[in-house]
């Protein structure tokens, strides 16, 4: 692992760190991180959350706007339908999927990704 890459490797982690607070703070639900480096093409990282309903997730996303704006994290993209039971937001190392526990029950992202590591932070 170079300098550059252990730096960037760090800041990430401190990035799902806060990302996860917000998530903690606004009661979000079975939070896990998974490592799917090597895995997918798209991401390093991925957080999962769950909400108690839709007004919950649309809390969760709220509050995890507010924190990644504070800590200048910088997004690549963010879903903003909502009511789906289900909110993307990718700050390109790592993406977090806030879903309702329906959604995630019928999606099961975690049986997808099965295969990756869950990162404790």
């Amino acid at each position: 692992m170079t300098k550059d890459s252990s730096k960037q490797e760090k800041r990430t982690l401190e990035e799902m760190r806060c990302a996860v607070a917000a998530i903690e703070d606004k009661k979000g639900e079975a939070i896990r991180i998974l490592d799917v480096r090597g895995k997918s093409s798209i991401t390093d990282y991925i957080i999962l959350a769950t909400g108690t309903s839709d007004p919950h997730v649309k809390a969760l996303k709220s509050g995890l706007d507010q924190a990644l704006k504070a800590a200048k994290v910088q997004l690549i993209g963010q879903d903003r339908a909502l009511g789906s039971g289900w909110l993307v937001v990718d700050a390109f190392d790592f993406m977090i999927h806030l879903q309702t526990s329906e959604m995630r029950d019928f999606y099961r992202l975690d049986q997808l990704w099965k295969d990756a590591a869950e990162v404790t932070l």
